[in-house]
């Protein structure tokens, strides 16, 4: 017999129990009425500040189309409950509708706490908990105005963001010592406060809030502190914890904890024996959780006991965590605070980079207990599983950024690997070999693991290969194809847009990883410019304004100058720019002048200028050619043997504009001297007395590398055709973000494989390549122009779309030696460990 099971609540926590409870019932024994307050159906809390960057409410939704279609479910938005008839078993909501349950699961979540300060309801005051208080915060917003968030906790500083993201000064005021008090300790606070007031927020720890004051009109004027100081304010943001949503339970006559909350057991059941509570309302033995991850433990938890199946109580949960705040990242696991008897600490600072790092071990220094990461987190994957476990390594080791990452197969199987949905990794190998899983999608699908925060992909990537499963060439989990293949695909079909390419060949939305890939291949085959459409959303952040961002935020400028050859006019022009726009110039390695400190508002004009006196776009903000380095060869050098600077010319011009999987650069020397470094280029050409030598697969930044020797004495043409053929079998078949020397490497047979193919012909594709690069040259277009002609593009080029003539205020100068301009206020320098997979370049 079916039976009916009502869920107050759709939050996450909510959702998720539903999601489980379907996924078990396989003979349909419950039909679900699930009751919400809200006018939408649930989405990701968690990631609510990506709402005001440039995301939509529908990228939070958690319910896929399949939730809507299944008979056995049915959703009720606007259906907030009033009354629950515990002895007739039936649940009333505010308008009026009735339903009959056999169990009944309480998942109402919180409500944000408003400290009750003379004030607090003033127009002006907000909280920030649902998309709907994110709108009238939004709404409120005055770009350049003072902000007030009070409470510097981890919602109170993403509410700090979002207030940043919509151009106003936000202060934040935390009565604690510290900001993330429960994360961090005072060391880590001391660095984290440092990295975000270098991102523009002031910082008042220490001190409470006395009053929110009020102007003559009624609305917030701005904030007293409990020290005497004040705040002038816009608006006022309270972040300040949450407390449970009893309220309803309290009315029906259950339990309640002594501090509030559903008061139930380790089987999340209430007084009532058809009742239970998950999530933030509920106070499992008196203790309530604040995280999404005890909420899903709590969710399993309640449908084990629906479905009559064994499983444990909860008896508490990893309150371990991981996020990134104002670009920070912060992490916290295990007995951060040392809490323990005896437990010693290893902490390893470096405020210059503005990174900490801190392990907390058991007396005898054997036992991992806990650790606390500001600036870089990306230890944690390999560090939070072994909690309780025996150090792999010494301290230091683990904590040095050059220190290596614990080896998956020191882990016991009964370490939990993905605490946000409790899968050990006996669960994640037992799904790899029991179930054929060859890739970190299959694994995520298969068992959760990484599908919340996501902190734990890493390791989910080293476990497959403990198991002996080959890394998938994937591009990612929405393509089971390489970007190779990809291109193919797009090449073959006429495919224009990456919402056909992913209808047709990928799953689901897409991601960081295959967007700006897509992107990279569309624009390869000329299919529209970048900021075309849906081009546009697809781009890396560079491409995104055709600029390079720079450390306080503002962009640079740069114009191609082909073979580093300008003339006196060109020069005077630029010269004339940066000094009516005020920017910073700088002669590059790369010959070219690059103009600093440009404000997104002002990138158009600039351009404007430079395009009407005939310069073209450098592509210094994209994965495209850069510049061909030259020496003065023939024209002007005693030792030259060919005319280097006309054959860089000729190269940059034909070149230009070219996307590819990484950046290209190239040099041509005019003889042995080798003046132009064209042998750390990525292809490089040295004059020969009979003719050019083409070196391939050279780079320069993190790892150097020279290139080699592709084809002797080439005559003009010759070299020419060989370059097209390189560049375009580069093109087609590396991978995302490979530079030309890895995929050289990556290749089977290596350079020989690449002389076969470009210089012999072995593949019989020579003509192809060489028709798909004179397709390039004749469908080239300066991207500047485009923009220029096009008004949908140019009302891009604003600092906030709710206020596009406001500049961003967070951007500063500050005087920089004796120079007529200024340079940016100092940020800190991001860190990165060698064995990262993208490395700064």
């Amino acid at each position: 017999m079916t039976r009916t099971l009502v869920v107050i609540g759709h939050g996450m926590v909510g959702h998720r129990l539903v999601e489980e409870l379907r996924s078990r019932d396989d003979a349909d024994r419950w039909r679900v009425e699930v009751l919400a307050e809200e006018p939408r159906a649930a989405y990701d809390r968690v990631a609510l500040s990506s709402y005001l960057d440039g995301g939509s409410a529908a990228d939070l939704d958690l319910a896929g189309p399949g939730f809507f279609d299944d008979p056995m479910v049915r959703l009720h938005l606007d259906h907030a409950v009033a009354s629950i008839d515990r002895a007739a078993r039936t649940v009333r909501t505010s308008g009026g509708a009735e339903f009959r349950y056999d169990a009944l699961v309480l998942a109402t979540g919180s409500r944000p706490f408003v400290p009750p300060v003379p004030g607090h309801d003033l127009a002006g005051c907000h909280v920030y908990r649902t998309l709907d208080d994110l709108d009238g915060i939004r709404d409120a917003a005055v770009a350049g105005a003072p902000g007030v968030v009070i409470g510097g906790g981890l919602l109170g500083l993403e509410a700090a963001n979002a207030l940043r993201l919509l151009g106003m000064r936000p202060h934040v005021v935390e009565r604690a010592p510290r900001l993330l008090p429960l994360q961090v300790d005072d060391g880590g606070g001391r660095v984290l406060a440092r990295l975000v007031e270098d991102l523009g927020l002031a910082v008042h720890c220490g001190t409470a809030t006395a009053s929110i004051d009020a102007r003559p009109d009624g609305r917030v004027a701005g904030v007293t502190l409990g020290d005497g100081g004040t705040i002038p304010a816009e608006l006022v943001v309270f972040s300040a914890g949450v407390r449970p949503r009893d309220e309803l339970a309290a009315r029906s006559g259950l339990a309640r904890a002594d501090r509030g909350g559903v008061l139930v057991d380790g089987r999340c059941r209430t007084s009532d024996e058809r009742v239970w509570a998950v999530g933030e309302c509920a106070a499992v033995d008196g203790r309530c959780y604040g995280l999404v991850a005890p909420g899903y433990a709590m969710a399993e938890v309640v449908v084990r006991e629906l479905l009559g199946l064994d499983g444990e109580p909860f008896t508490g949960a990893d309150m371990s965590t991981k996020l990134k705040l104002l670009g920070v990242d912060v992490a916290s696991f295990g007995d951060a605070h040392a809490t323990a008897d005896g437990a010693l600490e290893v902490v390893h600072a470096n405020h210059a980079a503005g990174t900490y790092a801190k392990l907390v071990l058991s007396d005898d220094a054997q036992v991992l207990l806990g650790g606390v990461l500001v600036g870089d987190a990306s230890a944690y994957a390999s560090l939070r599983p072994l909690v309780g476990r025996a150090l792999p390594a010494p301290p230091e080791r683990l904590l040095l950024p050059t220190g290596p990452a614990p080896d998956a197969g020191t882990l016991p199987d009964d370490a939990v690997v993905c605490s946000c949905n409790n899968v050990s990794k006996g669960d994640i190998t037992a799904a790899i070999s029991g179930s054929g899983l060859s890739d970190v999608a299959g694994v995520k699908a298969c068992t959760r693991a990484g599908t919340s925060c996501g902190s734990c992909v890493p390791v989910l990537g080293r476990l497959l290969a403990e198991c002996g499963v080959a890394p998938a060439r994937a591009l990612c989990e929405h393509f089971a194809h390489t970007r190779a293949e990809l291109f193919e695909i797009v090449r073959a079909t006429g495919i224009a847009t990456f919402s056909e390419l992913i209808r047709d060949h990928g799953r689901g939305r897409g991601c960081d990883l295959c967007k700006p890939a897509v992107a990279s291949i569309l624009a390869s085959l000329g299919r529209g410019h970048v900021l075309d459409a849906e081009h546009a959303g697809l781009q890396d952040t560079n491409d995104r304004f055709l600029a390079n961002l720079q450390r306080n935020g503002t962009y640079s400028v740069v114009p191609r100058v082909p073979g580093g050859e300008i003339s006196a006019d060109g020069l005077i022009v630029l010269g004339e720019v940066a000094r009516e726009f005020g920017l910073y110039t700088k002669i590059t390695g790369g010959q070219r002048i690059d103009l600093f400190g440009a404000r997104v508002e002002q990138l158009p004009a600039i351009w404007r200028r430079l395009v009407d006196a005939g310069f073209e776009s450098g592509h210094a903000y994209g994965k495209a050619l850069r510049t061909v380095k030259s020496c003065v060869g023939t024209d002007w050098c005693r030792y030259g043997v060919q005319d280097s600077v006309a054959m860089a010319v000729r190269l940059e011009l034909r070149y230009r504009g070219l996307r590819a999987p990484h950046k290209l650069k190239s040099g041509v020397s005019g003889c042995a001297r080798e003046c132009a470094e064209a042998r750390s280029k990525d292809f490089g050409v040295i004059a020969t007395d009979r003719g050019w030598n083409l070196y391939v697969g050279g780079n320069g930044g993190f790892s150097p590398r020279h290139a080699e020797l592709l084809a002797a004495d080439l005559d003009d043409e010759g070299l020419i055709r060989l370059v097209d053929r390189f560049l375009m079998f580069y093109v087609r078949t590396a991978d995302r973000l490979q530079r030309t020397a890895a995929w050289i490497e990556s290749l089977d047979g290596g350079l020989e494989h690449v002389r076969e193919v470009v210089v012999e012909d072995s593949l019989g594709i020579a003509a192809d390549l060489e028709a798909a690069m004179a397709e390039h040259v004749a469908g080239y277009a300066d991207e500047w122009a485009g923009v220029l002609a096009d008004p949908a593009k140019l009302a891009r080029f604003v600092s906030f779309v709710n206020a596009p003539d406001a500049p961003d205020p967070t951007i500063g100068f500050l005087p920089d030696r004796d120079r007529s301009t200024a340079g940016p206020v100092p940020l800190p320098t991001p860190s990165f460990r060698p064995d990262s997979a993208e490395v700064p370049a």
